[in-house]
């Protein structure tokens, strides 16, 4: 029987593990899901939403424990573990700020007599699988907005952050969230796929990779029920002139970088034209070079270790495989004090034969590419099978809308890197996934669009 672990990354120590559910306590989580909802749809939205407020208070008020919770569990320095925890908060205060307004009935202008409008519905049950890189965020950004709306749902969080999965729910628990309503599982994937096709369950939302991805999107499509995949990405950034060089250099170190690189959203391909290449490269590599991992303990730490020793065996693989075919390490390439660590690297001469060109680098690498021209940075660009995000860097905003609408991405950015916030939809196109997060379009995405017709 698998379990779910927590192991130090720093250490490697194995300090707590839980047994994998049994199929039984599976199927009376469902169950459980399923009878909450029958109650929970019919609260109203202003219960609702002071139920939110509710968790928006303990969870503020449990900051500190529930960062020490990702830091001790997937090595997040605890500055921006507790970025993330507040980020949260402020993602379930957005929903239960806006999301009656988001219920309001649509009067549609229609020709004829009578009437019609549109109601914004809760659907049922929903399964939600999500990945460790951000334990709380890519719960509470599926969690929260389907609350609001009357779902219920039932969380499946990653195998090697269990004690953030069982924060989340204790935390429900204790603002007062009905039983069922959010249900924490330590499912398995013969588990989670019996699930999907339950029928009381009417969707599914996956953040993970492709190949998760498609093993999910193929299970719902089987048994006919809503999708929400995000996956991968290998986010393009785009250097166009020298507007305001250092301030370049710096988003891309940051972005690169923060969270130890492990971001679908992180720029991981640098695209940078000639004019400005030799000394974007220079600046960039020298404080990539200046990077050193620390304690993640540490509030001054800005960059820890990886997930896992697994994790920077794949990196380290990627990058192996790259300078054997030809590319050259600028700076890093190597591991570092233990096996969870990997230094910050940069990649030049990176052919489309390398597996660094066309697969997601979930770690502090960097492939910086040059090109001649705005027209080919954006094939380049656009080369990926990724879509999800982009930056583009310009000191003129005309070049910059013209690229942004040119990119094959969800989400692009001018003179900035992806960020997330509550109010801005998430999602990308390409094999990054389907459906949107967050914001207005996130919450209508696993919602019955229900027409109400009257004649007379």
């Amino acid at each position: 029987m698998s379990n779910y672990v927590t192991t130090n990354p720093v250490t490697g120590e194995c300090l707590h593990e839980f047994a994998r559910a049994t199929d039984c306590e599976i199927d009376s989580a469902v169950a459980r899901s399923d009878v909450a909802y029958r109650q929970w749809r019919t609260s109203s939205p202003q219960e609702r939403s002071d139920m939110l407020r509710t968790v928006v208070k303990v969870w503020r008020e449990r900051a500190d424990e529930l960062a020490s919770i990702l830091t001790m569990e997937m090595g997040k320095p605890i500055t921006q573990a507790r970025g993330e925890v507040g980020l949260c908060a402020n993602i379930i205060e957005y929903y239960a700020e806006n999301g009656s307004a988001f219920l309001d009935e649509e009067v549609l202008r229609i020709a004829g007599g009578g009437t019609a409008v549109v109601r914004t519905e809760p659907i049922g049950p929903l399964v939600g699988i999500m990945p460790w890189n951000y334990p709380y965020y890519q719960v509470v950004r599926f969690a929260a907005p389907n609350l609001m709306l009357g779902n219920t749902v039932l969380v499946k969080h990653a195998s090697n952050c269990p004690q953030a999965a069982l924060a989340i729910e204790a935390l429900f628990v204790e603002a007062g969230l009905p039983q069922g309503v959010y249900v924490n599982v330590f499912a398995d994937n013969a588990q989670v796929a019996k699930m999907i096709s339950d029928p009381r369950v009417q969707g599914v939302s996956l953040t993970g990779s492709e190949r998760a991805g498609a093993a999910v999107g193929e299970i719902a499509g089987r048994h006919m029920k809503k999708v929400v995949l995000e996956l991968g990405g290998s986010d393009p950034f785009l250097v166009l002139d020298d507007s305001d060089l250092d301030a370049t250099v710096a988003a891309a170190v940051n972005n690169r970088m923060t969270n130890g690189g492990q971001a679908c959203t992180a720029s991981k391909r640098f695209i940078v034209v000639d004019g400005v290449y030799e000394r974007f490269l220079d600046a960039f590599t020298e404080a990539m070079r200046r990077i050193v991992p620390g304690d993640p303990s540490d509030p001054a730490t800005a960059f820890g270790p990886l997930s896992s020793s697994g994790a920077v065996n794949e990196l380290a693989e990627q990058v192996e495989d790259a300078v054997a075919k030809g590319a050259r390490v600028l700076t890093g390439g190597r591991r570092g004090k233990s096996d969870a660590f990997y230094e910050a690297t940069v990649l030049i001469d990176v052919t489309s034969e390398m597996r660094a060109h066309s697969e997601e680098l979930f770690g502090p690498v960097a492939v910086v590419y040059r090109v001649a021209s705005e027209e080919e940075a954006i094939t380049l660009a656009n080369e990926s099978p990724f879509g999800l995000g982009a930056a583009i860097f310009t000191s003129d905003p005309e070049q910059g809308r013209r690229v942004a609408e040119r990119l094959e991405v969800g989400m692009a950015w001018i003179n900035g890197t992806s960020k997330s916030a509550p109010d801005l939809p998430f999602g990308g196109v390409k094999r990054s996934g389907v459906g949107r997060e967050l914001g207005r379009y996130g919450f209508d995405e696993f919602s019955n669009k229900k027409l109400i017709r009257t004649l007379r």
